[in-house]
């Protein structure tokens, strides 16, 4: 039970972790207010996942670096042809985004990648 409280509280950090770099980052939108960050954290996680998963250990968070860091700008613009009424990203918002959440990401541990 205590995993997918964890879980939900990931996702919910994830999702305000969105809401702020959409404040900061231009051309990184993200519409329908928390439930559709939230939407846009899942989307995001399930494409980092897979990412990984062909990938290997050379985009996990202990080996971010730059291949990371593009992959990273990679799945957030790819992110929004799955979600397009939620998430509208320019190919320089996902790249200043993904250095956004990346400094976030090393204040506030989140799952997005």
């Amino acid at each position: 039970m205590s995993q997918w409280i964890g879980l939900a509280i990931r996702f919910v950090v994830s999702a305000l972790v969105l809401i702020v770099v959409s404040w900061l980052a231009p051309g990184f939108v993200v519409r329908g207010g928390f439930t559709g960050a939230l939407i846009a954290a899942a989307v995001i996680a399930v494409l980092g996942y897979v990412a990984e998963a062909l990938l290997g250990d050379k985009i996990s968070p202990q080996n971010r670096g730059i291949v990371g860091f593009l992959t990273a700008a990679v799945v957030i613009y790819l992110a929004q042809f799955i979600i397009p009424n939620m998430l509208s990203v320019s190919l320089v918002g996902a790249l200043i985004s993904a250095f956004v959440i990346g400094l976030i990401d090393a204040v506030v541990p989140t799952v997005l990648r």
